[in-house]
């Protein structure tokens, strides 16, 4: 085989492996002044269910519930799952608490909770991406959550919040 059709052929493929998009998805969103407020948030409300539990975990719940403080802005909310898949707190959508999340299902059918358990338990902390509706709305808008383990009464958990990056 002619040695300058063989170079011309990595030379071409290197260009491509240079210019072509990556075959994985996005694990991150894009670095933003949002996405380090919702890590920030999260981190924060993790610090404060550490320190309350294991004898008073849910106490914070009533402040993170309050619309217009720190932790309830806009779009971002806290919410918090154990690792069976049960909504211990959920400050955008109060009607999940106490129900089994774990087949929830975003809507392209990603597991979300499922995919939230995996970064907390595999990471100890990290995003996910998926299709949710903005609190008060039933069409989904594309969000990105950032989730950090805890333990809450004694059993591992999750605690997170998310941004919908698009306006609505």
């Amino acid at each position: 085989m002619n040695t300058n059709v063989l170079c011309a052929g990595f030379v071409a493929l290197a260009l491509l492996s240079v210019t072509s998009p990556p075959a994985f998805p996005q694990q991150s969103p894009a670095d933003s002044a949002k996405a380090k407020q919702v890590v920030a948030l999260v981190k924060k409300a993790a610090a404060l269910v550490d320190s309350q539990c294991p004898l008073a975990c849910r106490s914070a719940f009533s402040e993170f519930r309050k619309s217009g403080s720190e932790w309830r802005t806009g779009d971002t909310y806290l919410f918090v799952a154990d690792m069976k898949g049960i909504a211990l707190f959920n400050a955008g959508f109060p009607e999940l608490e106490g129900t089994d999340v774990s087949g929830l299902k975003d809507a392209n059918g990603k597991l979300i909770n499922m995919e939230l358990k995996k970064i907390a338990q595999s990471k100890g902390a990290g995003w996910v991406d998926y299709a949710w509706p903005r609190p008060g709305q039933t069409r989904p808008s594309m969000k990105w959550s950032y989730v950090k383990a805890v333990m809450f009464d004694g059993a591992p958990a999750y605690i997170g919040a998310g941004f919908y990056p698009e306006e609505p």
